[in-house]
């Protein structure tokens, strides 16, 4: 895993996160994380931002808690949670990766709604993670296969944005604004 202290402090906030049912902390967590795995495309990078993204989600859905097998779903993401911060510290990249995987796989044991609406949460979340990580210059083919998922779904998500959903782009101030500006500045 590369950029081992970025992923440690991410998971390890989100975890006070997660006791704290805080679901905005988990998304900018998460939105920590795409940067890094935009930058590095390792796998276990882009495992973090989708757990902590879909993680946020579920946490943000409180009727959810009133569902048979939410106790223990809960406790199986906060195991992997911990499983996945000791395996950072001790560079157990194997074990890391497969507390990454039992997050998603925590699904599984669920049944009924439960396990419908976390399986559909999981699945959207990949493809949110992999059009951030497309918006940041990664190939549309090379971010769906990072992901998981396929092209047609992340053309789909990253066309259905309106015009003008990215970044605004900086302004240059006229001649005139630019000689006030610095003449302020020395008043």
């Amino acid at each position: 895993m590369q950029e081992k202290e970025n992923a440690l402090r991410i998971l390890q906030e989100a975890k006070d996160a997660i006791k704290n049912n805080d679901s905005i902390k988990l998304k900018l967590l998460s939105n920590q994380t795409n940067n890094t795995a935009s930058l590095t495309q390792d796998p276990d990078n882009i495992a973090v931002a989708v757990a902590v993204y879909s993680i946020s989600k579920i946490v943000e859905r409180v009727e959810y808690r009133t569902l048979p097998g939410w106790k223990d779903f809960y406790k199986t993401i906060n195991s992997a949670i911990d499983n996945s911060i000791s395996a950072i510290k001790k560079n157990d990249d194997a074990k890391l990766t497969d507390s990454l995987i039992s997050i998603r796989d925590a699904v599984s044991k669920l049944s009924g709604r439960l396990k419908d609406y976390i399986q559909d949460v999981f699945r959207k979340a990949q493809i949110n993670k992999a059009s951030k990580i497309y918006e940041h210059g990664i190939s549309m083919e090379q971010t769906a296969n990072l992901l998981g998922i396929t092209l047609f779904e992340l053309a789909t998500y990253s066309g259905q944005k309106p015009e003008g959903a990215e970044a605004p782009l900086a302004k240059t101030l006229d001649v005139k604004s630019r000689i006030k500006t610095a003449m302020d500045l020395f008043r």
